[in-house]
């Protein structure tokens, strides 16, 4: 939580995107800016959906609607979808016409084809491959993005609760060969005032 707190995209400036405007008082709903493991991997699985849905200018839209239906954080969702700009169009919509025309076994451009006469005009114009490699790797990503999020906010309450648990033990021999190498070093770094004891009683 303190690190999406840190990155977070301020609120005003969401509430001001143009495109966003017609969802009204919706974007205030204090559900949409709450901060927890199903409102974040949510945000993920929207805004992934949405980043690679196929060049639309409306992107941060389709990400917010999605928002408001799951229940996901609002910024979160939105901000995602900045990944597609027009410094990752080409490498990122090239490898979607790739995933496309791999999964449908036709030919494809070289990355220097595609860079030549790329555009959102063109890009729309190769028709199935691209639609097909967008489609494949929205979901993809929704997947990814939900599931890594769950697992990682698991891990980390998990990490935090055996942190807890060490802070409380007292410091003695026969906890410490109970541990694993992992946990040991970890007790270890919470029990400094052990680790100077037990120099005191080597030195004596």
């Amino acid at each position: 939580m303190k690190i999406f707190r840190r990155y977070l995209p301020d609120p005003a400036k969401i509430r001001e995107i143009k495109s966003l405007r017609f969802l009204g008082e919706k974007i205030y709903s204090p559900n949409l800016w709450y901060l927890n493991r199903h409102s974040v991997s949510r945000a993920f699985a929207v805004g992934l959906w949405a980043m690679y849905t196929p060049p639309l200018p409306w992107q941060q839209v389709l990400a917010a609607v999605g928002a408001i239906y799951f229940g996901a954080n609002l910024p979160i969702a939105v901000a995602l979808v900045w990944i597609t700009n027009p410094l990752t169009w080409l490498p990122m919509y090239y490898f979607a016409y790739e995933v496309g025309a791999i999964a449908l076994g036709s030919a494809t451009f070289s990355f220097e084809q595609f860079s030549e006469f790329f555009s959102i005009e063109r890009a729309m114009s190769l028709g199935a491959p691209l639609l097909v490699g967008c489609l494949i790797l929205m979901h993809l990503g929704a997947l990814i993005g939900y599931f890594a999020v769950q697992w990682l906010w698991i891990r980390n309450v998990r990490e935090s609760v055996t942190v807890r648990r060490l802070r409380s033990l007292p410091f003695n021999s026969a906890e410490m060969c109970r541990q694993s190498y992992a946990s040991f070093k970890r007790y270890m770094d919470h029990h400094h005032v052990g680790l100077d004891h037990l120099k005191r009683t080597k030195k004596n």
